[in-house]
């Protein structure tokens, strides 16, 4: 017979406690060599588990701490439509903060396209606000936000990544089809600067063992100076409904590490 929960596991599971935890051994860990297990994959159809914790937590994503108004700008994941990330905007609006989505609709995966062009709005909208915006980007979303704050990290406060391939899609269930349907070129080209040129604003990097669809250990990044992780216990279409990615992002926005 399987022993019971304890209180606490309890509590987590229901989402009235985290499961997220900071990962500082990250150099220690495992280089991706495939794509995640079948069986990991299939545990995607438990996204909707994932969602239901948000009403176990909502006292404590109503506890987090008040934003200072400055711009979030939300970037969908590969093939996903702009309104995936309404949830987590919304909430952010009631902390306070100026969140948005990209503006560009579904994420068609043309990634050199989509950071050339997100990088002019950003700077734009930077420079009409005189603040630099924070990024939050949900797998592919991801990789556009990194690319973005190395090109102009004067725009960039911060970048939260969640489920996000560093790199590119190799490691994915779904790597046939993406490579299809992206600009491989592009994700080439991320690995080679990752190497030269990293990424020198605050990164926050989330990724699960659960996930699904991209390879736990490909969303580590070995190269960014400002890099942390933390390892949430999530489905990967689960992860922008998750009370865990909420709380960090809200968490993460607050400590701004840049004067207004």
């Amino acid at each position: 017979m399987a022993s019971p929960l304890r209180p606490s596991a309890l509590l987590a599971t229901v989402g009235v406690r985290t499961r997220a935890r900071e990962r500082s051994d990250t150099v220690s860990l495992q280089r991706p060599s495939g794509p995640p297990a079948t069986r990991t994959a299939l545990g995607e159809v438990r996204a909707a588990l994932d969602a239901a914790r948000l009403v176990g937590a909502l006292p404590r994503l109503a506890a987090a701490p008040r934003g200072d108004g400055h711009l979030v700008i939300d970037i969908p994941g590969w093939k996903a439509p702009e309104v995936s990330g309404a949830p987590l905007r919304q909430y952010l609006r009631r902390l306070g903060y100026d969140a948005r989505g990209w503006g560009f609709g579904t994420n068609t995966g043309s990634t050199r396209r989509d950071i050339e062009r997100l990088a002019a709005r950003v700077v734009e909208l930077a420079e009409e606000t005189g603040r630099p915006a924070s990024l939050v980007g949900w797998s592919l979303g991801g990789v556009v936000a990194r690319e973005v704050a190395r090109l102009h990290p004067e725009a960039i406060d911060r970048v939260i990544t969640y489920g996000t391939p560093v790199g590119g899609p190799t490691y994915t269930t779904v790597a046939r089809a993406y490579n299809r349907g992206a600009d491989v070129d592009g994700h080439r080209e991320s690995r080679r600067l990752d190497e030269s040129n990293p990424i020198r604003v605050p990164l926050t990097i989330l990724f699960s063992r659960r996930d699904g669809i991209v390879s736990w250990q490909a969303c580590i990044d070995h190269a960014s100076p400002l890099a942390e992780h933390i390892e949430i216990s999530s489905t990967h279409l689960g992860m922008g409904f998750d009370p865990d990615v909420w709380s960090i992002v809200a968490a993460r926005l607050a400590d701004r590490t840049r004067s207004s």
